[in-house]
């Protein structure tokens, strides 16, 4: 027999739920079948697969220790824990952890979370890092998956909010969702802007993950807003500040390049020629975008430090 006691990252989740992350082998019907036999229950009594489960709840799973290897997934789970241990977290750059969440400072270059089995993210990152600390162990690591909350592109530096426990990712996310998280960027594009603006619109993705923007509504268009204010600026190029009300995918790179201050070095919706004749004194090949505050609705503030190009480019263009 073996048993599991509820931890918190566990509590508040349906039973079955609960089994099919444990028992990632075994379906659905299985699971409710073994309830309903009493190979499986809830605090020694029948369990229906509905209840909700709370901190110190106790499961007992009365299998074979080869069908219960067999059906937790146990050799590939050791296998993957083994590998994020062994897994570096050189860019995990860390302005603020407690016991819930992280707030990370992103470098350019690397992804947020994995698009293909092989890659390396951030998530992966933060993964090895909570590891090495020992927040992570390989029990609890079984049925709850620490996890970054928002995406930045690779070529995007800056914050990046994490949940480390299931009341963490519960918190973010309903802040991400509510859009009650205030998200701030800085970035330099071409052109000089000397006044606040805000911008409104419509964006839609096509299968290439090229957005388009629109003044009207179209067929399954977004509507976006975007506010901006300028931070600094020249003839050449302006740095920004800019309040991303909605968050869409490559929203500021294509509201700002609508207008006709794509960011420099963006090579999607940028002016790449232009952006080639600046950066190449600054040995720099990526997009000058930095997610560089967030605060919560709590009044928390975040800030997370530019890359070294940004006051460069700040001494050579706008002093």
């Amino acid at each position: 027999m073996k048993e599991q006691i509820i931890t918190k990252n566990d509590s508040g989740q349906r039973i079955d739920k609960y089994l099919h992350k444990l028992l990632m082998n075994a379906s659905t019907g299985f699971l409710f079948k073994m309830m309903r036999k009493k190979n499986i229950t809830l605090n020694k009594k029948k369990a229906t697969g509905k209840e909700v489960l709370k901190e110190g709840d106790r499961i007992q799973i009365f299998f074979s220790d080869e069908t219960y290897d067999k059906m937790c997934g146990k050799a590939e789970k050791n296998s993957y824990f083994e590998e994020l241990s062994g897994c570096s977290f050189e860019h995990v750059h860390v302005i603020y952890e407690d016991e819930d969440i992280l707030v990370l400072n992103k470098p350019v270059g690397i992804l947020s979370q994995k698009s293909k089995e092989g890659d390396v993210s951030l998530n992966e990152e933060m993964l090895s890092y909570l590891i090495h600390t020992g927040e992570l162990t390989e029990e609890s690591f079984r049925t709850f998956h620490p996890s970054v909350s928002n995406r930045l592109d690779r070529n995007t530096s800056g914050i990046i909010l994490a949940g480390k426990t299931l009341h963490g990712q519960q918190y973010l996310s309903g802040c991400l969702n509510d859009r009650s998280i205030k998200k701030l960027y800085h970035c330099i594009v071409h052109g000089e802007v000397n006044s606040p603006d805000s911008l409104d619109g419509y964006l839609s993705k096509d299968e290439n993950n090229m957005v388009h923007l629109s003044k009207e509504k179209t067929l399954d268009a977004k509507r976006i807003k975007t506010e901006y204010r300028p931070l600094a600026s020249s003839k050449r190029l302006s740095k920004l500040e800019v309040h991303l009300i909605t968050g869409r995918t490559h929203q500021i790179r294509a509201h700002l390049a609508s207008i006709g201050h794509g960011i420099l070095g963006d090579p999607k919706y940028g002016d790449i020629e232009k952006s080639r004749m600046v950066l190449k004194d600054f040995n720099y090949r990526f997009q000058l975008l930095h997610a560089y505050s967030v605060t919560f609705p709590d009044g928390r503030e975040f800030v997370a430090q530019e890359p070294p190009v940004f006051h460069k480019i700040e001494e050579k263009y706008f002093r």
